[in-house]
């Protein structure tokens, strides 16, 4: 397929793998932030960091809307479903992510509550066109890229005059976490030198947000895409920028990222939201000015002042460190838990259950069996990745054990 077949040629990446090596100065180490959960899925399915040189690292970043959302608003959108008896619609991602007392948005929909998986926010809306009887609160989430289906969701109900629609918002912000990131960062507690950008956050956004990056931190930032080859060339992009001392944005994600992204889709964000003073990121704290809440002009359609809820602390499950996860600090073998108590089966924290957590990455693609693989490193491993690359996606292989395979390595 045109735009994907050619970003996965297995020929290229080993080509790719040779310059990288050759431009990898052996007396530093390089790491390498990937912001957004889909890298690092690309990273362990294609096996990409096979392919790098042993001082190349990449260290895995809080992209992953799910995964960063605390406990606590999940909380809040249980007791709005059991107090209110509203009809919460949220996607499927969010239904097992646990919340307090070993609760979840699945266990809440099993005691009673009317809690639906949807694919988009229309499905969300035809609930509601179909039973005017029923209060049908959307469960929002995601970073910029899913922000606009919102606003247009809360546009067409102000438009139909759907008075039983509301939405429950927890939409978030990449710059200010990516702010914290680097500032903790300066106090020692995970050392980068270079940004991989999100993809899709970067159609909606651009590039232009993120120079404040270079400017105030000193750090490059390179604009991935998605594919395998995308984050090789964005890696070398970067190592280029580290040897040479420069700091600066670059956009490698050209056919689908401009500078300043789509206009259309931040007036419509402008129009129906507005930012929040702080808000909590799950691993992070609250964060100044980092998520958005329904403007003053849509306030009927927001849920939390339509169904008031208390406030919720919420807690982490012991021993999970989804939270270190998050901020780059550990790596998923580095917790207890993985692939013990915590699996896809039953998750402890929101990176097992996420499509987008890194400890679901690990878990899916056999990484917590590094010991024995991590050898094969820079002798041969990089055939194999390569020859995983040209396989189809959707076929296990050898670099990508299936989840059955790798619990019975394990």
């Amino acid at each position: 397929m045109k735009y994907i077949d050619e970003f996965r040629d297995g020929a290229l990446a080993k080509g790719l793998a040779r310059s990288i090596a050759a431009a990898a100065d052996t007396g530093r180490t390089y790491r390498l932030m990937e912001f957004c959960g889909g890298h690092t899925h690309a990273i362990y399915r294609y096996g990409v960091q096979d392919l790098m040189p042993a001082n190349v690292r990449f260290v895995h970043g809080p992209g992953c809307p799910v995964c960063v959302l605390p406990m606590a608003r999940i909380d809040q959108a249980i007791a709005m479903a059991v107090e209110h008896g509203v009809t919460l619609c949220t996607y499927g991602d969010l239904m097992r992510v646990p919340a307090s007392e070993r609760n979840s948005l699945l266990k809440a929909k099993a005691g009673g509550a009317d809690i639906r998986m949807i694919y988009s926010t229309q499905d969300a809306l035809a609930i509601a066109r179909k039973a005017p009887e029923r209060q049908v609160v959307l469960f929002a989430i995601g970073f910029e890229t899913t922000t606009p289906p919102t606003a247009v969701a809360i546009k067409s109900a102000r438009a139909e005059r759907l008075e039983n629609f509301s939405v429950f918002c927890n939409h978030v912000l990449t710059p200010p976490a990516l702010a914290t990131i680097l500032t903790a960062a300066g106090e020692g507690v995970v050392q980068l030198d270079g940004i991989l950008g999100p993809s899709h956050v970067s159609t909606v956004i651009g590039s232009r947000p993120y120079e404040f990056v270079p400017a105030a931190f000193g750090k490059p930032v390179v604009i991935a895409g998605f594919e395998p080859l995308d984050v090789m060339q964005s890696a070398l992009m970067l190592i280029r920028q580290i040897n040479a001392g420069q700091a600066s944005v670059e956009n490698q994600y050209t056919r689908a990222v401009t500078r300043d992204g789509n206009p259309k889709a931040q007036a419509l964000m402008a129009e129906v939201f507005s930012p929040r003073e702080t808000f909590e990121w799950r691993g992070l704290g609250f964060l100044p000015a980092s998520a958005l809440r329904i403007a003053g002009a849509y306030a009927e359609l927001d849920a939390e002042q339509r169904f008031p809820v208390a406030p919720s602390t919420g807690r982490e499950i012991k021993g999970c460190e989804c939270p270190s996860v998050l901020r780059g600090v550990m790596e998923p073998t580095d917790c207890k838990l993985f692939g013990s108590v915590c699996t896809p089966e039953n998750p402890m924290g929101a990176c097992m259950v996420s499509s987008e957590g890194a400890c679901a990455a690990y878990w899916s693609y056999g990484r917590f069996r590094a010991p024995a693989s991590q050898s094969a490193v820079g002798t041969g491993a990089g055939s194999s990745v390569a020859a995983t690359m040209a396989a189809p996606a959707n076929l296990p292989t050898a670099s990508a054990p299936t989840r059955r395979d790798s619990a019975v390595s394990a």
